[in-house]
This record gives structure tokens, C-alpha cells and sequence, in this order.
């Protein structure tokens, strides 16, 4: 076979998984090379909150926060739904810590604690709801990156503040203006754009420079083992060898609609990460003979679409999650009745959507609406439109109950009594329907200002404004399944020589569990840094 050009490791992919592999591989001495799909650099992970979930870290210890390897297993386990594999899940416990500390040692990264972001499940064996383990990266200066830092994807323009500053990690008032300003000045961000700019930084640090427009086709096989992969880019084709083996880190497949329609276990109409994530690798381990796993579960997220909205040549989406948890809100179905907590995790939030119907034979909860007041509305940001701005076109009004179910097509009469309902018991603080208000994570999210319980639950005063609601989805998490070293298993048993994976682009290895915010990056930093340093010693 006549190759182009030659690298020990080649990694396809250059979100946090494919970047932090590249780091490990570097530094036990491997040649390597990083292949990107499109244009620009970083993936759903530049688009990011860019936080790490990671139990047991140093930053606790370092803090006086207890944790524990047990606690940490314990809480996973507890959350499982037998779905998960437990060699799997102690490894990235056993692992992730030590990842952590070597990039914040040796790149960089520079972390800091969420100190009371809580679990999202922080009731169940082994919780946190003092928070701990989700961890902030700090800000990074792009000007040292020099011509670098227009090629990494950018969501929204510049993004000069940490999560732990804003309203969704805890604060109740973003910094001053003229620090953002100073920011800006000096071009630093944070949150995903942070975090992928300081890992690439690590990666030009190392002499590690990834070509992009570099779109991974196939693998190639010689002898049963992976010794290359065919990339393209426009109408050129060249053959990649990897002396030492390939890592897949390509994303999920949220953007293929044919891979979702045949793995995921219901409707998912609106993905949230980049429009690039279409199985790319999902496709290239199945034609290698790959034993797949975790197909039917993605990291499911309520979002919003604006008609006409596009961002990186694809529809857009509005995250929901602070509009359905502060006060003065509540969310309902196409009967007009609620059907969960609405302040829950955003995650979980998928297996409420996806509830089927077999009478009506569909399902009743997509889409379903947000329904807020003008109380809400004056306070409060809705998907971008900013407090008590003028009503935009996309979103529906009426100064009754009733009027506002006209417009969304749902029974007026039911979602009255829904209303009535609600607002008798969210008066006394309560909810005996769903329990909203009763985790640390739900008034966690809510309005911090406000306190216990008020910080999530509020009668609704007239008028009344509602968005639809459908379900997305951060990523997928299903692929090919590898071993604790990060190696792809093979449907003939055992593993397929010179093949690892990393990222969305694995089966996860908590399974079903979004442990807490990061609960995606944490692991897939884990499994890249693992996949990096064992490739690189193949």
C-alpha cells in the first residue's frame, strides 16, 4: 500500500477527546497526527459550556469537599438502570482524576472548582448536592494561538466569561462591564471556546498541527489490523498511514438522520451540537467489524428552534433549561397537561419526551410548550429574546389562559384546570404532581436571588407566553464499544489491532448516566487521554 504520509497515531476528530489524545500521545513520544472533517476546529466541544464532570478530582481535595472512588461508583451504579459496564465506569473514576491534574499540569488548562454546582441526580446514593464535581476551565487567551484562532468554531462571537460567572453556574449577576470589555480587549474567552483553545495551544505546543478540511472516509486494513485511514479533502484522496493505530473521536451521528432513525430509541428532531457530527466514525468501525454499543441513548436536551435561524450552515437551537426551571413558568403537552418535573435534569428529561401512546399510537409529549408569564418575561431571558423586550414574531401571546391556548392549539378547558392547579399548590411552595423544587439541582437552576423554593415555583399571573418545545440532543452516545485501554472490540471477539476510540464517537462508557454538568466531557477527556498514551505505546 503506498501511503502519502506517515504518523505512530492518527486521531479523526478535534474536539476535547481527539485533542486531549493527541496531548497524551505526544507526550509518551508518538509521532502524531490530527485529521479534521471540516474547516474548523474544536467540534461540539468548542460550542460547549466547556465544564468537566469528574468525581474524586483534586480541586476538591484541595478545597476540603469530601469524595470518594466508592461514593463515585456508588452514584453511577445507583443511576444505571443496568445499563451500564462497571469496568468501564471505575475506569474513567480510577483515570479521569489523573487526566485532570496532568492538564492542568502540564498544558494550558487551567481549572477551577464549581464549588456548589450540584450532581443532577444529587438525592441517589453517592450525590453530591454541595457540588465539587464539575469543574470550570478559566480563560484563555486566543492572540497567543496567533493565526490558530480563527479556525477553532466559534458559536456566537466572543465569549469573555466563565460558566461560574453567569446565571447557569450559580452567579446571580454577570461581571462588570468594563471587565468584559477588558476581556475582549484582550481576547480571552472561556467556556467551550476556553477550554478547546487551551487544549489546541497544548497540542502546538508539542509541534502537533491538525489539518483540517481532512474527511475521514475508511479505515484501512492490512492482515486484520489498522494500519491507515483514506482521507479527503475536495477531489484529492490521500492514504494516512498509522504506524501504531488510529483513535476515532469524530462526534456522534445526531446529524444523520437515516443513523438516528435506525439506533435511537425515539424522535430526536433538533441537534444541538455541530452540523458536522453526521457517523462519520460510527460508519468507518461497522465497516471494520466493530461490536457497537449504547445505540439508543444520546445526551438529551428541551430545546427551542427560531424559524430562520442558522448557525454553521444548519438549523439552530436554543438550549432550554433556566427558562423552564426559574419561577413563573411551567411546561405542558398537547393535551395541556404537565408531564414532569420541569426543573429536572436536561438529560433526563429525554425519557419523559420520548413516553408513547399506543391508542393515539404517537407521542403526546412532542412537542410540548413552555408557558410562562409577564412577570417571567420582564425578569427573565427566553431563548435569547432579553427581559422585557418587545414580543418576537416566533413567540405566542394571549392575555388569558384561555386566548394562549387558542393560539398553541391545546384544549382550553384542560390546560385552565392545569393552570389552576399548579398555581394552588406553587403558592405554597409545592408540587405534589412532579416535585419540582425538591432536588438541590431544581432551585439550583432556578433564580438564585429568591429563596429555597421560590427560587423554581411561582404562580402564573396574566398575560401568558409559551415557544414549543422538542427534543435534541447534545450528541449521541453510542458506537463502537472499547475495552478500558480505549481499544475497539471486535464482533469476532477480542479487539481490532490498531483501533481506538474516544468521545461520542464510543459507546460511553457511563452508559445512560449524565452524572452532572460535563458529564459528557468529563468522560470523553477520560477516554482520550487513555486511548492517546496506549496507542502510543502499541
Amino acid at each position: 500500500m503506498q501511503f502519502n504520509s506517515s504518523h505512530d497515531v492518527v486521531i479523526l476528530g478535534s474536539g476535547a477527546a481527539g485533542l486531549v489524545a493527541a496531548i497524551a500521545a505526544s507526550d509518551e513520544g508518538a509521532d502524531v497526527g490530527v485529521f479534521e472533517k471540516s474547516e474548523l476546529l474544536g467540534g461540539t466541544s468548542a460550542m460547549s459550556g466547556g465544564i468537566v464532570w469528574m468525581p474524586n478530582n483534586h480541586l476538591q481535595s484541595e478545597a476540603g469537599k469530601e469524595d470518594s472512588r466508592q461514593d463515585a461508583l456508588d452514584y453511577l451504579g445507583a443511576l444505571a438502570l443496568g445499563q451500564i459496564d462497571s469496568d468501564m465506569a471505575a475506569t474513567f473514576v480510577d483515570e479521569g482524576p489523573q487526566m485532570l491534574q496532568y492538564l492542568d499540569e502540564n498544558t494550558p488548562c487551567s481549572f477551577h472548582l464549581l464549588a456548589t454546582y450540584p450532581d443532577y441526580h444529587p438525592e441517589h446514593p453517592g450525590g453530591k448536592p454541595e457540588g465539587g464535581r464539575s469543574i470550570d476551565n478559566g480563560l484563555f487567551p486566543y492572540p497567543s494561538l496567533g493565526d490558530w484562532a480563527d479556525r477553532i468554531r466559534n458559536q456566537r462571537g466572543a465569549n469573555p466569561v466563565m460558566l461560574i460567572e453567569t446565571p447557569l453556574g450559580g452567579a446571580t449577576e454577570m461581571p462588570p462591564a468594563e471587565t468584559i470589555g477588558k476581556r475582549m480587549q484582550d481576547g480571552e474567552n472561556g467556556m467551550g471556546l476556553g477550554l478547546v483553545g487551551a487544549l489546541l495551544k497544548g497540542c502546538l505546543d508539542r509541534g502537533v498541527e491538525p489539518s483540517t478540511r481532512a474527511k475521514a472516509e475508511h479505515l484501512l486494513i492490512e492482515d486484520g489490523r489498522v494500519v491507515g485511514v483514506e482521507i479527503t479533502n475536495g477531489d484529492e484522496t490521500q492514504l494516512i498511514e498509522a504506524r501504531k493505530a488510529v483513535i476515532i473521536a469524530t462526534g456522534g451521528f445526531e446529524w444523520n438522520e437515516e443513523l438516528c432513525r435506525t439506533f435511537l430509541r425515539g424522535p430526536m428532531t433538533a441537534p444541538a451540537g455541530s452540523p458536522e457530527n453526521t457517523g462519520d466514525g460510527l460508519v468507518m468501525a461497522m465497516e471494520a467489524g466493530a461490536r457497537l454499543g449504547n445505540m439508543r441513548n444520546a445526551w438529551w436536551v428541551p430545546v427551542t428552534r427560531i424559524p430562520g435561524e442558522e448557525q454553521f450552515g444548519a438549523p439552530s437551537v436554543h438550549l432550554i433549561l433556566l427558562e423552564r426551571t426559574r419561577p413563573g413558568s411551567l411546561m405542558v403537552n398537547s393535551t395541556g397537561k404537565r408531564f414532569c418535573n420541569e426543573a429536572g435534569n436536561y438529560n433526563s428529561m429525554g425519557g419523559v419526551f420520548h413516553e408513547f401512546d399506543p391508542t393515539a399510537f404517537d407521542y403526546p409529549n412532542l412537542p410540548a410548550w413552555l408557558i410562562f408569564d409577564h412577570a417571567h418575561k420582564m425578569r427573565y431571558d427566553v431563548a435569547g429574546a432579553p427581559p422585557g423586550a418587545e414580543v418576537p414574531a416566533w413567540m405566542r401571546s394571549g392575555d388569558s389562559i384561555e386566548a394562549l391556548a387558542a393560539e398553541v392549539a391545546v384544549d382550553p378547558e384542560t390546560l385552565a384546570a392545569t393552570l389552576g392547579r399548579f398555581n394552588e399548590y406553587a403558592s405554597k411552595g409545592e408540587d405534589p404532581d412532579f416535585g419540582r423544587g425538591e432536588s438541590a439541582y431544581d432551585t439550583f437552576n432556578g433564580d438564585q436571588s429568591l429563596p429555597g423554593v421560590q427560587a423554581t415555583l411561582a404562580p402564573l399571573a396574566g398575560p401568558f407566553y409559551a415557544i414549543p418545545i422538542e427534543l435534541g440532543s447534545l450528541g449521541t452516545n453510542g458506537g463502537p464499544k472499547t475495552d478500558t485501554r480505549g481499544r475497539v472490540l471486535s464482533l469476532a471477539g477480542g479487539v481490532i489491532p490498531g483501533l481506538y476510540a474516544a468521545g461520542n464517537a464510543m459507546a460511553a462508557a457511563t452508559g445512560m448516566v449524565y452524572g452532572g454538568a460535563g458529564g459528557t466531557l468529563g468522560p470523553a477527556m477520560t477516554f482520550g487521554y487513555i486511548a492517546g498514551r496506549n496507542a502510543a505505546a502499541e
